[in-house]
């Protein structure tokens, strides 16, 4: 049976690994450790024809007392390892398919970026440093075969990374990929600075810019006769253009925004800094409304 109760094989393998990886250091064929700022990270490779790095979340980002370490938080059992299990999972209905891609199958290396940027450029290094050294490898082998000496295979270059969610965390792997003409693609970084091509040209996404949620925002607070509203953000490229979105958009459409409150990441203790907005009319009804939480 290829499927466990909705699970393929790989993914069992990975979930074992993960775990034990952080007891007692196991770890299983197919699978890597890198060493890297005194964490050991669990890296997924599949073999193929063609290999897509992906980045996903599969800790929690580094506590406040941990980041200088990057030693990131515990398993996302629920957002991460979902998203590992989708892609395996896709893989394997993909490679199964000879319809879809006739003898050519498809592989991944999939890292984990812990929600964080620092730990995400870090793994985005490993994906480029791959890249240099498979076109290093591929010029030795043009060498070797005019010598006539046995050429030494290494891993392929990844032909793009899938990831990661965050959109502040996306827009600094953006920026390094694109040094190295590797597409990224992103499945749910919505900040709208990613829809400029002439900044990031190699990045695609397969969600909307957070433009069409601010507009949805302000079409709520209208349809319920609201006039006067405070709004929560998160910190991040992610929840302070969306904030700057739907600003503008609310003033347009005589909306007034009172307070404007941020919500700091891995906050703890931290307290929560806010702005507040002249304006000219109030009005007694109030509303909070959280202006940005997912990415």
């Amino acid at each position: 049976m290829r499927h466990i109760r909705g699970l393929s094989k790989m993914s069992l393998w990975f979930l074992l690994v993960l775990l034990l990886s952080e007891e007692i250091g196991l770890v299983s064929i197919g699978f890597l450790v890198d060493a890297q700022a005194n964490e050991r990270r669990v890296v997924a490779h599949v073999p193929g024809d063609i290999i897509i790095g992906a980045l996903f979340s599969v800790h929690h980002q580094p506590p406040a007392d941990k980041v200088h370490e990057r030693k990131c938080g515990a398993v996302r059992e629920q957002y991460g390892i979902q998203r590992v299990e989708a892609m395996l999972h896709t893989l394997d209905r993909i490679n199964a398919d000879n319809k879809i891609l006739s003898n050519i199958t498809l592989g991944c290396e999939i890292r984990d970026s812990c929600w964080h940027s620092a730990v995400a450029l870090e793994q985005s290094i490993e994906f480029i440093r791959d890249s240099l050294v498979s076109t290093e490898e591929e010029e030795g082998m043009a060498r070797c075969s005019e010598t006539g000496a046995t050429p030494m295979r290494g891993k392929k270059p990844i032909v793009g990374v899938i990831g990661p969610g965050s959109s502040s965390v996306a827009i600094q792997v953006q920026n390094l990929l694109q040094l190295f003409n590797i597409p990224q693609i992103a499945y749910s970084a919505t900040s709208m600075d990613l829809s400029d091509k002439s900044l990031y040209k190699y990045f695609m996404r397969v969600v909307p810019s957070d433009a069409q949620q601010a507009r949805a925002m302000v079409d709520i607070v209208k349809r319920y006769n609201w006039s006067y509203v405070s709004a929560i953000h998160t910190e991040g490229n992610y929840g302070e253009s969306g904030m700057e979105a739907f600003k503008d958009m609310a003033a347009k459409e005589g909306i007034c925004i009172a307070h404007s409150d941020k919500i700091y990441s891995n906050a703890g203790s931290r307290v929560s800094t806010s702005s507040s907005a002249s304006c000219g009319a109030t009005c007694p009804r109030r509303a909070w409304w959280p202006a940005s939480a997912r990415a």
